[in-house]
């Protein structure tokens, strides 16, 4: 009987379709036991993309942990010999923290590993296999390059010290732009190094164009070696690798990936489905002198594929999630302004969305404390959202603007003759508990939280608490219950924020809407 491949998931078909890719290339399949001893986990965790794994005592009495990674396994176990290039590909799955419901869960993974001997053409022909993959899944996809050695070679030409690059490489990431150009001046960075740095994001588009466009601006030859190194993978891709994006400010994971790293995103899926690059230094702790690549594709993403809407008019909509109340209304105010005014007032109506056909855009009104929920998983491509909420929530998405409204900051604040008693732990009552825990840990002081959802100043009033983190404005109803400031630490305003995929498939149609948005700010 013939197998229809329709009847199966999309993460089903995926997974039969590449499975023959694999094989037909040449790499052989790689069996990874469920469970591997924990020592080899603690002693590479930096090489984690999360340190947590569970652990139990086996019968034999050692301490295993249920497997977190696959690539350490195989590179572990590879041992290529000298001039030898290994090729497996897996199926496996791992058991990983999850950040939305605090707890471990299950991730099936399927992807390929290439190590030892890597000479550019295995290079070449691992990230051409990666965007098989992805045409594999017969979905619009896009696959995204950069090099790790373009920005290191930058930071280095800076002498931007090493306290400091991880603050600004995680802005890079979030493509925070205002913020990047601030912190870099903070670290003692001169104006002209500040804007090199913010120059990288402007570096992203077709990968000739922006390898064009990059070289202009070297300043090392760490740089110029990287840019070299992606003009020949072009060179070796051809025809099949038209259409891949060169975004050069991609820098997240610098401990694992030392050189080439690329990331597939699929329409419609709101994180990475695929991601991978070369992680030499780790390949060189099991075997002196080897290299390696590969990539991992997240089959658990691609069960939300849905192809009915893949093929839709829909896919073409902007999808803008606003904050009910003052904030919300500020914001639609803006961007009817900017020409993007819905074609009834959300206000005057009972209908939970509200569109504008002609300008492609639709709003929608929830929560404060929803809007980077709904933009990260990717029911909003867009959101406009206070700093408070959106660092509370470490939501995973791009923060594009600042749109300074709504300016207040957050506050240390407690009574006016408050002395801090060190011999102790400080009791903070706040509906912060992340940023609270987070500035605290910064300074090494010991805290206890208390969790409150409102009326905040009471806590020390009432002596729950010794002082309180929150935001101010005016900072009327601290003085009017003799309370006061004792640090300012954040700035608030409201956000403009964007899911990464629906950046890279509709990164025109939010350009456009952003230069508007920018203009009308001006005014």
């Amino acid at each position: 009987m013939e197998i229809q491949l329709e009847n199966f998931t999309p993460a089903e078909q995926a997974t039969f379709r590449l499975r023959a890719l694999y094989e037909q290339a040449g790499y052989r399949k790689y069996r990874c036991s469920r469970f591997e001893e924990y020592a080899l986990y603690q002693e590479y965790r930096r090489f984690l993309s999360d340190a947590q794994v569970v652990t139990f005592t086996d019968l034999d009495g050692k301490l295993r942990a249920i497997k977190p990674d696959v690539t350490l396994s195989i590179a572990k176990t590879a041992q290529p010999a000298p001039g030898e290039c290994k090729r497996f590909y897996y199926n496996e799955e791992v058991c990983r923290p999850s950040r939305e419901s605090h707890t471990f869960q299950t991730i099936r993974q399927m992807g390929l590993e290439c190590m030892g001997a890597v000479d550019a053409a295995a290079q070449a022909e691992v990230v051409l296999l990666a965007l098989q993959s992805l045409a594999a899944l017969e979905v619009p996809t896009v696959l995204e390059v950069s090099h790790m050695g373009f920005v290191t070679g930058l930071l280095d030409a800076l002498q931007v010290p090493e306290s400091a690059r991880g603050r600004l490489l995680e802005l890079l990431n979030q493509k925070n732009a205002h913020e990047l150009h601030a912190a870099a001046l903070a670290e003692g960075l001169d104006e002209e190094a500040a804007q090199s740095l913010c120059t990288l994001l402007t570096l992203h588009g077709p990968l000739g164009a922006t390898l064009a466009a990059a070289r202009s601006l070297c300043r090392s030859d760490a740089q110029r070696a990287a840019l070299e190194e992606l003009q020949a993978l072009q060179n070796r891709l051809g025809e099949p690798g038209r259409g891949t994006q060169l975004d050069l400010s991609m820098a997240d994971e610098m401990e694992y990936y030392n050189g080439l790293v690329f990331t597939g995103y699929v329409a419609g899926v709101p994180r990475a489905v695929l991601k991978g690059g070369r992680y030499d230094y780790l390949m060189q702790r099991f075997t002196p002198g080897a290299n390696a690549i590969g990539f991992a594709i997240y089959l658990d993403e691609l069960e939300r594929l849905n192809p009915e809407v893949q093929d839709s008019a829909a896919s073409a909509w902007l999808n803008i999630a606003l904050p009910k109340g003052r904030l919300g209304d500020k914001a639609y105010k803006l961007l009817a302004e900017a020409g993007y005014r819905a074609n009834e007032d959300y206000n005057d109506t009972r209908k939970l969305v509200v569109e504008n056909p002609e300008a492609g855009v639709r709003y929608f009104l929830v929560k404060p404390s929803d809007v980077a929920i709904y933009v990260e998983h990717g029911a909003a491509d867009i959101g406009i959202v206070g700093k408070d909420i959106l660092t509370e929530s470490d939501a995973d998405v791009y923060e594009l603007l600042d749109t300074g409204m709504g300016k207040c900051r957050m506050c240390v604040a407690g009574p006016k003759n408050f002395v801090d008693d060190e011999s102790r732990a400080l009791r903070v009552a706040t509906k912060f508990v992340n940023i609270a825990r987070d500035h605290y840990e910064r300074r090494g002081r010991d805290i206890d939280i208390i969790k409150l959802n409102g009326s905040i100043e009471l806590a020390p009033i009432l002596g729950l608490s010794d002082v309180i983190v929150d935001i101010v404005e005016t900072g009327t109803t601290l003085r009017e219950n003799n309370l006061a400031v004792i640090e300012e630490f954040m700035p608030i305003s409201a956000r403009f924020i964007a899911n990464k995929a629906s950046y890279k498939f509709k990164y025109q149609q939010m350009s456009t809407l952003l230069n508007k948005m920018k203009e009308a700010l001006a005014q």
